[in-house]
C-alpha cells in the first residue's frame, strides 16, 4: 500500500518537474524546465544588474549640473541645456539598442556588450576628472579654467555612457520580464508584480546613489564620484554572468524581421490606397476574418490584405497577423505623444530643482551641508514606500473590484501619475514664490552667493509628490509598452517608453531656450538668470503645470478609445 502511494505521488509530481516552457530555451539551446529556470530566481540576477546600472547612470545624471556649473564653469542655462541634451540623447539611444537586440544580437548579448562599453566609458570619465586644470580659460566655461583635452574627454565619455545605456536599458527590463511565462496564470500575475518590484529595487538603489554618491562628489571629489560607479558596473557584469544558467532565452522565429513585416504593411497599404471598401470586405470574408473591435480601428491598413488588381500575388499582400501587428504599434503613438509634457516635467528635478536647493539653507549641523542633489532621494524614498503599499494593498483590492490581474488598468495608472505631477509643479511654483519673497525681504536679491534664510526642507513636498507620480506613471509606462507591443518587439517597446523621456528632455531644452530669448537672454528679466534671486522659476513651473493639465485632458481622450492588444497576438 505504501509503495502504491509513493508511486502515485511520483506520478503527480513528475509532470510538474518536467514541465517545459513553450518558446524558450536555456543558454545552450535546450528546452527549459519551468521548475528550474526563469521566474524570480533568474529575475533576481537581472534586477541586481539594473540597480548597478542605475547607480552608475543616475550617479552622473543627478549631479551633472553642479559639475558643469562648478569645475567646468558653465552658466546655469547652458548647463541645464547640456544636461537635457545629454539626457535626451541617452533616452533615444535605446531605440538603436532595441533594434540591434531584436534583429541581430538578442537581449543577452546586447546587455553584455553594453556593460563592457559602460565600464570603458566610466573609466574614461574618471580619467577626465583626474586630469589637472590648465591656466587657459576653457572655451566651454565662464569662470573655471580647464584644459581643452579634459573637456573633450569628458563629453566623449559622457556620450559613450549614453550609448552604453542605450544598449542596456531596453534589454535588461525586457529580458527580466521574459523570465515569466505570460501563458502561465501564476507567472503572468508574477510578471505584473515584477514591474512594481523592479521599480522598487531600482528606487532603493537610487537612495544609496543620491544620498551617498552625491555627497562624495561634492565633498571628497569627482574622481571618486565617477570611479565608484565604474567599480559597480564591473561587479554587475560578474553577477549577470553568474545567472546565465538560470535564464530563459526566448526563441526567435525564422520569419522575416518584425521591422520588415510591419513596415511592409504600411508600404502595401499606401500602394493600395485606391482599393475600395467592398474589395477589402470581400478579402476579409474570403480569409474568414471575424470582425472585432480591433479590426475596425485603422481600417486603412486592411488595404494591405488586398493586391491592387484584386488577386493575390506573392509578396504583394500581407496576412492578417502582420496587419494586426502594425495596428498594435500604431495604437501606441497617441499614448506616446500625450506623455511628452510629463517627460518635460521629469527633466526639472536634476536641473532647476537642484539649483534651487543650492541657494537655500542646507545646514543640518555645524560643518555638514546637505548636497542639493541629495534631495532627489526623496523621490526614490517615496517610490520605495509607495510600491509595497500599492502592490500588497491597492492591487488586491482593485483586483477584487475590477477582476483584472493588474488591478487598475495600465492607462489608468499612467493618468493617475500625471495628475500627481501637476500637483507637484503647482507646489513647486508656490515654494519658489516663497523663496523669492524671502530673498526680497532680507535684501538678498543681488547677493546670489549668500544663503537665503529658508530651509532646504521646503523643497521636500515637490520631490515627494513627484515620487508618488513616478510610482504610478513610470511603472505603468514600462508595463504598457512591454505588454502592448508585438511579442518579438518587446525591447523596442521599452525603447519607445524611454524615448518619451529623450524627446521630453529635448523639448525641455527647446522650451528653456525659447523662454530665455523671449525674457531677456540672461538679463534681469530672464526667467533663468544666473542669479536665481532675480529669475522666475515660479513662472516656469506654473507654465509646466498648465501644459500638463492640457496633456492630461488629451491623454484621457485617447485612453478612452484605446483598444488593448488581444492576448493571442
Amino acid at each position: 500500500m505504501a509503495i502504491s502511494d509513493q508511486s502515485d505521488d511520483s506520478q503527480t509530481e513528475t509532470p510538474l518537474l518536467l514541465d517545459t516552457v513553450d518558446g524558450a530555451v536555456d543558454f545552450k539551446g535546450r528546452p527549459v524546465l519551468r521548475a528550474y529556470s526563469g521566474g524570480w530566481r533568474a529575475a533576481a540576477f537581472i534586477i541586481v544588474v539594473e540597480v548597478a546600472e542605475r547607480f552608475a547612470y543616475c550617479g552622473i545624471y543627478s549631479n551633472l549640473i553642479n559639475y558643469l556649473t562648478g569645475p567646468l564653469g558653465q552658466s546655469t542655462v547652458t548647463a541645464a541645456e547640456n544636461v537635457n541634451i545629454w539626457s535626451g540623447t541617452a533616452s533615444l539611444f535605446p531605440l538603436l539598442g532595441a533594434f540591434v537586440a531584436d534583429s541581430f544580437l538578442g537581449r543577452y548579448r546586447t546587455i553584455m556588450l553594453a556593460t563592457f562599453i559602460y565600464i570603458l566609458a566610466l573609466g574614461l570619465l574618471t580619467l577626465s576628472a583626474m586630469l589637472p586644470f590648465s591656466n587657459v580659460d576653457c572655451q566651454f566655461a565662464n569662470s573655471s579654467p580647464c584644459s581643452e583635452l579634459q573637456v573633450i574627454l569628458f563629453f566623449f565619455s559622457l556620450y559613450l555612457v549614453a550609448l552604453a545605456q542605450g544598449g542596456h536599458k531596453p534589454c535588461v527590463q525586457a529580458f527580466g520580464a521574459d523570465q515569466f511565462d505570460r501563458e502561465h496564470p501564476e507567472e503572468r500575475k508574477a510578471r505584473s508584480s515584477f514591474f512594481n518590484w523592479w521599480y522598487f529595487t531600482f528606487s532603493a538603489g537610487l537612495l544609496v546613489t543620491i544620498a551617498i554618491l552625491n555627497y562624495i562628489q561634492d565633498n571628497i571629489g569627482w574622481v571618486f564620484g565617477f570611479g565608484i560607479p565604474c567599480i559597480a558596473m564591473v561587479i554587475a557584469l560578474v553577477v549577470f554572468s553568474c545567472g546565465t544558467s538560470n535564464y530563459r532565452f526566448i526563441i526567435q522565429g525564422d520569419a522575416k524581421s518584425p521591422f520588415l513585416r510591419i513596415g511592409m504593411v504600411f508600404v502595401v497599404a499606401l500602394r493600395n490606397w485606391q482599393t475600395t471598401p467592398s474589395a477589402i470586405a470581400s478579402e476579409e470574408e474570403a480569409r474568414g476574418i471575424i470582425p472585432h473591435q480591433g479590426s475596425e480601428q485603422f481600417r486603412f491598413l486592411n488595404k494591405a490584405l488586398v493586391a491592387p488588381d484584386g488577386f493575390r500575388k506573392d509578396g504583394k499582400v500581407c496576412d492578417v497577423y502582420e496587419v494586426e501587428e502594425a495596428k498594435a504599434v500604431l495604437r501606441l503613438f497617441p499614448i506616446w505623444a500625450t506623455c511628452l509634457i510629463y517627460a518635460v516635467v521629469f527633466a526639472q528635478f536634476p536641473t532647476f530643482f537642484t539649483k534651487q536647493g543650492v541657494t537655500l539653507d542646507r545646514k543640518i549641523w555645524p560643518g555638514f551641508l546637505v548636497p542639493a542633489a541629495s534631495l532627489q532621494c526623496f523621490i526614490s524614498l517615496s517610490v520605495v514606500i509607495f510600491i509595497p503599499i500599492y502592490d500588497r494593498i491597492v492591487v488586491p483590492i482593485a483586483r477584487a473590484i475590477a477582476r483584472e490581474s493588474s488591478g487598475i488598468s495600465m492607462l489608468q495608472r499612467i493618468g493617475t501619475g500625471m495628475f500627481f505631477s501637476i500637483i507637484s509643479m503647482v507646489v513647486a511654483a508656490f515654494v519658489e514664490m516663497k523663496r523669492l519673497k524671502r530673498a526680497r525681504d532680507y535684501g538678498l536679491i543681488d547677493m546670489p552667493d549668500v544663503t537665503i534664510p529658508m530651509s532646504i526642507w521646503w523643497l521636500i513636498p515637490q520631490y515627494v509628490l513627484f515620487g508618488i507620480s513616478d510610482g504610478f506613471t513610470m511603472v505603468g509606462l514600462q508595463e504598457f509598452f512591454y505588454d502592448q507591443i508585438p511579442d518579438e518587439l518587446r525591447s523596442v517597446g521599452l525603447a519607445l517608453y524611454l524615448s518619451i523621456f529623450g524627446v521630453g528632455s529635448f523639448l525641455s531644452s527647446f522650451v528653456v531656450s525659447c523662454i530665455e530669448k523671449v525674457t531677456g537672454g540672461g538679463g534681469q528679466y530672464s526667467w533663468f538668470a544666473n542669479n536665481l534671486n532675480r529669475a522666475h522659476l515660479d513662472y516656469f513651473y506654473a507654465l509646466l503645470a498648465a501644459l500638463s493639465m492640457v496633456e492630461l485632458a488629451a491623454f484621457l481622450f485617447f485612453s478612452k478609445s484605446y483598444i488593448y492588444k488581444r492576448v493571442n497576438l
